[in-house]
Parts: C-alpha cells; sequence; structure tokens
C-alpha cells in the first residue's frame, strides 16, 4: 500500500500550481456564487475548498471531504466545514449541494462508476457535477511513466478514466454536458514536472519489487526530468461538467 502522506505537500502544491487556474475558470463558467452549497469530495491541499468558501461568501457552505485531512484542517473560516469521508463507503447527504467537484480523484478508485452515482445523488436538482480526471495515455518515452501506469493498472484502476468521463455523465442522465482537455509542457523544475517525480518516488518501491523497472532505470528518468533541456507534454486533464436535471 502506497504512503500518500509521504510527499503530499510537494504533490498538492504542484498540483495547485499546475491545475487551480483552470479548475477556476470551469467554476466561474458554471456561475458559482454567494449562498450557494458546494461539496469538494478528495480535496487534498485544499486549494480550491479555500477558494470556493470565499467565493460563495458567509451565506454559502463548503463542504470539503477527504480520507486525510491533515491539510485541511488548517483551513479556518466559518463557511467550510472539514469532514473526514471516503466516498466509496461513507454516505452524502441526498439532494444538498448546487455543486459537487472533484478532481484527481476518481482515476484512483477501483469503481469510479459507482462513486460518481452517488456524486450525482447528492445535487439538488438543477445543481452542477464537475470532475477533473487525468488520461494517462500520454506521448511519454520514461520507462517509469509507462512502469506507473501497469502499476495503477495492477491494483484495478483505470489510468484513462479521463477520457471516459464525458460518456459516463451521459449515461447517469445530467443535462448542459460539456468537457474541455487540457495539456501543457513539463519542463525542468516547472509544477507539472516536479508533480510527475513526486508520482514517481510515491510509487518507487512498489514498481521496483514489482519488476517493472530497475533501480537504475529509475533513477535516470528522474535525473532526465531535472535536465535543463527535459520537456514532454502532460497527461491531459479532462474537465467534465454536467447538470443533474
Amino acid at each position: 500500500m502506497l504512503d500518500l502522506a509521504a510527499n503530499a505537500a510537494t504533490r498538492f502544491q504542484a498540483i495547485s500550481e499546475t491545475f487551480d487556474a483552470s479548475t477556476k475558470r470551469h467554476l466561474n463558467a458554471l456561475g458559482v456564487t454567494t449562498g450557494w452549497r458546494c461539496l469538494e469530495v478528495g480535496a487534498g491541499g485544499g486549494s480550491i475548498a479555500r477558494w470556493l468558501s470565499e467565493r460563495v461568501g458567509d451565506n454559502g457552505r463548503v463542504v470539503a471531504t477527504d480520507v486525510d485531512i491533515a491539510f485541511l484542517d488548517a483551513i479556518d473560516r466559518p463557511n467550510l466545514e472539514i469532514r473526514r469521508h471516503d466516498i466509496t463507503r461513507d454516505p452524502l447527504p441526498p439532494a444538498a449541494f448546487d455543486l459537487v467537484h472533484t478532481r484527481m480523484l476518481l482515476v484512483h478508485l477501483p469503481e469510479p462508476d459507482a462513486v460518481l452515482k452517488r456524486l450525482t445523488s447528492a445535487l439538488k436538482p438543477g445543481g452542477w457535477l464537475v470532475c477533473e480526471e487525468l488520461d494517462g495515455a500520454a506521448d511519454v518515452t520514461l520507462k517509469t511513466y509507462a512502469a506507473m501506469r501497469r502499476l495503477r493498472q495492477d491494483s484495478g484502476t483505470d489510468p484513462r478514466y479521463g477520457r471516459r468521463l464525458f460518456e459516463r455523465f451521459r449515461s447517469l442522465g445530467l443535462t448542459d454536458l460539456g468537457a474541455e482537455g487540457f495539456v501543457t509542457v513539463a519542463q525542468a523544475r516547472s509544477p507539472v514536472a516536479i508533480l510527475l517525480r513526486a508520482s514517481f518516488e510515491l510509487r518507487r518501491t512498489a514498481m521496483t519489487d514489482a519488476g517493472y523497472i530497475t533501480p537504475d532505470e529509475f533513477d535516470a528518468d528522474v535525473a532526465r526530468i531535472e535536465a535543463p533541456d527535459f520537456m514532454m507534454p502532460s497527461p491531459t486533464m479532462w474537465t467534465v461538467w454536467g447538470r443533474r436535471p
């Protein structure tokens, strides 16, 4: 089992710097405003939960959940509730939220479709579901990246789930559907490169123990990421949105 706390601060900061601007743009476009009730599932480092709490104001409310709330507890806002919660088994209040948002959550779960149904049931009629998930099918020559994808598949998760999101939303009967893919370029010391390296390091032991990569190959890929001339396209982050009828 992965020790997800091992380099969490590094990963959360890199995720925030890479994706927060795009996330906020999408949520703004849907009209998130004063008085909304919002649910942020898998809130991680809390950057979007904090922003939502500012956006909905004193008359609104944000519930931020995660299995590990260590980074969320530091956020002190009167309209923000922090809740330790496992979305795969713990209940959610039905028809309670104007917005339910997740980012980089479903791709790590063995039964993401079941979780999507739970998230949808937590929406008020007319409420928005917004999910942002990676499609791991990037054109990458790093052996460690291929090993990481294989490890995820072995765990029963789908590293390409992001590309399937739109169809899943449609199958749930959501309306006003939309989708957009975000790709950037990883360069040495860029936030996305830092995130890539942190993701590798988190899984190093598991990948080498499984024989998917040797320690020397791992070290060579890490050195490549740090090289001044390094560049590669990031995986696509798919943002999909839809409204409960």
